[in-house]
């Protein structure tokens, strides 16, 4: 068993998610009470995928997030790191082009996609400016980024509960879930180091991504933040 550490090197992060890959999505579902399907459907209605178009699935894991997207009849590339995560996706949803690539150097041309979107990945790549150019250079002038994370409860009360329920009630919970409890232990302490919402639509501007946006969901415990890459001419 394995646990990544903030400085996330990309190796240790990698083969952390290939021990949790299994029960990966049943775990993510009992530690966040059920809302992850909720979390799920924003970032559907958010990337508005259409028939025809094509869309990057940016840290899809199993592929249980591209699902929405195939559903609308969008060609979804579902992409990650974890070759773990991609080998149980693929005995899952064997329809599903899974793909193996790293955020910072993504596998594909330039400008190949309508949508690119990355739901609680973004916080686990080494180089977050690195993955919001990437991401960039993937897409389509005039394409749009729709970016699930966790974030920071806009309710300064609440966001102290919140704090101790992830630090101190997380892992143990974890364990009575996950198949490697001490990566939840790092899913903890990664929460907690990420920037808030306007430091990520920040660092998505500096990346080149105009009209960037967010709205909290569950009281900001998530952000869905969106973008546009610019048009040509």
């Amino acid at each position: 068993m394995t646990r990544a550490s903030l400085e996330k090197q990309p190796h240790e992060v990698a083969a952390m998610f290939d021990d949790v890959a299994a029960k990966y999505d049943l775990t993510n579902d009992v530690l966040s009470l059920g809302q992850a399907r909720l979390w799920r459907k924003a970032v559907a209605q958010a990337v508005a995928a259409r028939p025809g178009e094509r869309v990057l699935d940016l840290a899809a894991g199993t592929g249980t997030s591209s699902l929405p997207f195939a559903a609308t009849g969008a060609y979804v590339v579902p992409c990650d790191f974890s070759i773990g995560m991609l080998r149980e996706g693929k005995k899952r949803h064997p329809h599903l082009p899974l793909t193996a690539g790293d955020a910072t150097r993504l596998p594909f041309a330039d400008g190949v996609f309508d949508a690119v979107t990355i739901s609680f990945g973004l916080r686990n790549v080494q180089e977050t400016d690195a993955a919001l150019r990437e991401l960039l250079r993937v897409t389509k002038p005039g394409g749009r980024v729709v970016i699930c994370e966790f974030s920071h409860p806009t309710w300064a009360p609440f966001r102290t509960v919140y704090s101790e329920y992830l630090m101190r009630a997380l892992p143990p919970v974890a364990t009575a879930v996950s198949s490697n409890p001490d990566a939840y232990v790092y899913l903890a302490e990664s929460i907690r180091d990420w920037p808030d919402q306007p430091a990520l639509a920040a660092r998505m501007q500096g990346a080149g991504w105009s009209k960037v946006a967010w709205r909290n969901l569950t009281g900001g415990i998530v952000a869905l933040h969106r973008g546009r890459k610019p048009s040509e001419g």
